[in-house]
């Protein structure tokens, strides 16, 4: 991601004060950890969840807790929306990911995009509830991260981060013909 200004990457360690009090940061480093935070923060979603991804990580998007919390989010709130940047479709669709098959079925509520070459798959996955509440992995293959509730300063910068790669990404439409 050189020549990016909004490295999010950059942020991991960085201790940040919070405007909207204090930070509720928590360093994780196992699969139920990570899976447990994104259900909390997928939970905390009242209009937007932004999930930047290398394939549907089925043990954790595609785990019936998380599940349940995106048509809870989706179907309570006409406005809400589910954004997916993904980098390889192509584990997802030949494992059946359930997550998927739950973006097939609420196709107006779920948009899914491939992230544009020009952003490295090695970028890590997050996922960000509205303006305020995130779990981030520097690295895919590992369950290292944080997690936080709290911290809208950090999480603005990688919501601005997941807006630029949405914007130069495969559209939907485009990705949807692909997973038919």
């Amino acid at each position: 991601m050189a020549g990016h200004s909004d490295d999010p990457t950059k942020l991991a360690g960085t201790p940040t004060p919070t405007a909207g009090g204090p930070s509720t940061r928590t360093i994780l480093t196992t699969m139920p950890e990570v899976r447990a935070a994104s259900l909390k923060v997928a939970q905390s979603a009242q209009r937007l969840l932004s999930i930047f991804t290398a394939d549907l990580e089925p043990l954790i998007y595609g785990e019936e807790p998380f599940l349940e919390a995106i048509k809870r989010l989706v179907l309570a709130r006409s406005y809400a929306k589910v954004r997916v940047l993904l980098a390889d479709p192509t584990r997802a669709m030949f494992d059946n990911n359930r997550f998927l098959l739950l973006a097939r079925k609420l196709t107006s509520c779920i948009d899914m995009r491939v992230m544009s070459p020009e952003y490295p798959a090695s970028a890590g996955a997050f996922i960000i509830a509205d303006d305020k509440a995130l779990v981030y992995r520097l690295q895919t293959d590992r369950w290292d991260g944080i997690s936080d509730m709290n911290d809208q300063a950090v999480v603005r910068r990688y919501l601005n981060f997941f807006d630029e790669v949405w914007q130069t990404s495969m559209q939907e439409s485009q990705m949807r013909q692909m997973l038919m």
